[in-house]
C-alpha cells in the first residue's frame, strides 16, 4: 500500500526538504504550492507529484483535497508547512497595525485550519494519520518571558503570536482526535536559512526538516499534542 503525504509550501526551503526526505523513505510526498510553475519545477526535481494549493483560498484547498482523493483515495500525512513572516514589525508591537496581523494569520493560522479540515476526511481513512504543524520557538510564551534568553529581545508580535495560536490549534486538534489513530504535533525547525528570513539562519533547511519528518513517521506509541524540536519538547 502506498503511503501518501501532502506538504504545503513545498516548492522551496524546509517544505521542499520535508518532501525530499519523506520520498527517500518510500513515501509518495505530494509537493503542494500555490505557484504552479515553481511547484511543478520542484516536484520535477524531486520526481514527485504536484498539486496546486493556496492555503488562503478555500476553493483551491477543496480542489486539492478532491484531486488527492481521486488519485490516492486517502492521505496518511499532512505537513502544514506554508507560512509567512510578514514585516516582523521591527520588534515593536505597537508599530504593527491590525492588517499586518490579518495578513500573517491568514496563512499561518487560518490557512492551517482550512487545509486540516479539508484533508481530515482523507486522513481518517489512513490506518495511522499524522498531522505536523510547522511552528517556531518564537511561538513559545515561556521562552518569550525568559529574561536574558535569545528570545527575550525577539518581540515580533505578529509572527510570534501567529505561531502561538498555531500551537494551541495543534493541541485542540490533538484532543479532538485523541481517540483515533491520528496524531497531531507541532514541530520547531529552528532558525534555518530560508527565504522567510533572508537566509540569515544558522541551520540548513534539511536540518529544520528532520523534526517534521520524525513526527510525520511516528510509531503508534509516539506523542500527540506535543511541541517538539530536535532535542525534545519545548516549553509552551
Amino acid at each position: 500500500m502506498t503511503t501518501t503525504a501532502l506538504i504545503t509550501g513545498a516548492n522551496k526551503g524546509i517544505g521542499h526538504e520535508v518532501a525530499r526526505l519523506l520520498s527517500e523513505r518510500g513515501i509518495t510526498a505530494i509537493v503542494g504550492a500555490r505557484d504552479e510553475e515553481r511547484g511543478r519545477a520542484a516536484a520535477g526535481r524531486l520526481g514527485l507529484p504536484y498539486v496546486r494549493i493556496d492555503v488562503t483560498d478555500e476553493a483551491s484547498v477543496a480542489a486539492a483535497a478532491k484531486w488527492i482523493e481521486a488519485e490516492y483515495g486517502s492521505l496518511d500525512i499532512l505537513v502544514n508547512n506554508a507560512g509567512i513572516a510578514g514585516g516582523l514589525d521591527g520588534g515593536v508591537p505597537s508599530a504593527a497595525g491590525a492588517q499586518a496581523f490579518r495578513d500573517v494569520y491568514e496563512t499561518n493560522v487560518f490557512g492551517v485550519v482550512t487545509v486540516t479540515n479539508a484533508m481530515l476526511p482523507l486522513l481518517r481513512r489512513s490506518p495511522a494519520g499524522r498531522i505536523v504543524n510547522m511552528s517556531s520557538e518564537l511561538g513559545s510564551i515561556s521562552l518569550a518571558l525568559t529574561p536574558g534568553s535569545p528570545f527575550w529581545g525577539l518581540n515580533f508580535a505578529v509572527y510570534n503570536s501567529s505561531k502561538t495560536a498555531l500551537n494551541m490549534i495543534t493541541v485542540c486538534y490533538a484532543k479532538e482526535l485523541m481517540d483515533t489513530s491520528i496524531k497531531v504535533n507541532a514541530a520547531n525547525p529552528g532558525y534555518c536559512a530560508t527565504d522567510l528570513n533572508g537566509h540569515t539562519g544558522f541551520r540548513t533547511a534539511e536540518q529544520g526538516a528532520a523534526v517534521a519528518v520524525r513526527l510525520a513517521t511516528l510509531d503508534a506509541d509516539g506523542p500527540t499534542g506535543a511541541y517538539l524540536e530536535d532535542d525534545g519538547p519545548i516549553a509552551w
